[in-house]
């Protein structure tokens, strides 16, 4: 019977681990809250559902502590973040955090939290996931593209200043060949951003429907019903497509002879805008630019050679966490192992152009 009774006492390590549970469901509950006040509609009330479900897991820890529950603690660390987060921009970074949170909640180790708000918590990543890639879709275009285009410029001429160094030449050469890579680098960026959103410009209009040929339209023979083909050719059916065009030449005998100009429907239209081509090709010109600046920066100053290519490689770095991190958050992964991943791919590439330079140096010398 005693061992009964102390089997129902919780030791100190579970104690510490709910109270920790506790605060971390009472901050989450307001991250979602505070998230909430930002949104409306329906996002809005998605939100609120799941501070509402955070706040029943947090009744369930303050009841299985009962008389333990002592003072309020502080939450994790990254849950603060989050909360910091949410309170001064309410991004979508913070719902691919709280994804990411949710995906690797602890319930699901842990026997002493129930099968229902373990199940809760995965089924709230999902809720989350879907969250935000609603953000993710607003943002990914011009956002993206951004990082990725300061990635590329990151790795590409950090790689490049490194070989050149690695061959021993001065720093005024080192200068010389980073600038070059930086302009050489944006504009081949700039030049294919344009090509390529250009060519998708041309090809999106081709697929438009030629709106004059809807004047034709009361010559057709209503009978051999050829209009019907044209949205058949377009994805409809074939039933559809009848009754589509039926529609159409009774418009046409009780209007007259008249010009419909969406006769034929609308195609996909020119998503991307006038001057589109010309705005993503000065987007990617900047972006790359902005970070293949970071490694030639050091040598603008007059350096020595070593000590600015330290404070190069040190800059690059930090950028390179930087949007590694970015990058992982976007994607709803681990921020911090996307963070070193990227660290270590653009080093190693740039202690790979270094290695060769140095050969290549001897070999010339």
């Amino acid at each position: 019977m005693t061992d009964q009774h102390d089997a129902s006492i919780p030791s100190r390590r579970q104690i510490a681990r709910w109270r920790r549970y506790l605060a971390n469901e009472r901050a989450e509950a307001a991250v979602y809250r505070e998230l909430a006040h930002r949104k409306t509609g329906e996002e809005r009330e998605i939100l609120l559902a799941l501070a509402h479900s955070e706040s029943r897991h947090e009744h369930y820890w303050r009841t299985k502590l009962g008389d333990h529950v002592g003072m309020p603690r502080q939450p994790d660390l990254s849950t603060r973040f989050m909360g910091f987060l949410a309170r001064r921009f309410g991004s979508v970074f913070v719902l691919a955090m709280m994804q990411n949170a949710e995906s690797r909640s602890a319930y699901v180790d842990d026997a002493d939290a129930s099968h229902q708000i373990a199940a809760d918590e995965r089924i709230h990543a999902e809720v989350v996931r879907g969250l935000a890639a609603r953000g993710r879709e607003q943002m990914s275009g011009a956002f993206r593209a951004a990082v990725f285009g300061a990635n590329d410029g990151l790795v590409s001429n950090l790689a490049l200043v490194m070989g050149v160094m690695g061959s021993g030449v001065s720093s005024n050469i080192v200068l010389l060949t980073g600038i070059s890579g930086l302009l050489s680098g944006a504009l081949s960026m700039a030049a294919g951003e344009y090509i390529s959103v250009k060519s998708q410009e041309e090809l999106l209009e081709a697929s438009e429907p030629d709106e004059a040929t809807s004047a034709v339209l009361p010559e057709l023979d209503v009978d051999a019903n050829e209009l019907a083909l044209v949205y058949r050719a377009r994805g409809m059916s074939q039933e559809e497509a009848e009754e589509r065009a039926h529609n159409v030449f009774r418009t046409l005998i009780k209007d007259g002879d008249q010009r419909h100009s969406d006769t034929f429907g609308r195609g996909q239209g020119n998503a991307i805008g006038t001057g589109g081509a010309w705005q993503a090709a000065i987007s990617s010109f900047f972006c790359f630019a902005s970070g293949a600046l970071l490694p030639v920066l050091p040598f603008l100053f007059g350096l020595r050679l070593e000590t600015a290519g330290i404070i190069a490689l040190v800059l690059v770095a930090l950028a390179l966490l930087c949007t590694g991190g970015i990058t992982g958050i976007l994607s709803g992964k681990p921020p911090l192992s996307r963070a070193f991943r990227q660290l270590f791919i653009g080093l190693g590439a740039a202690a790979v152009t270094w290695g060769l330079g140095l050969v290549f140096g001897q070999v010339a010398g």
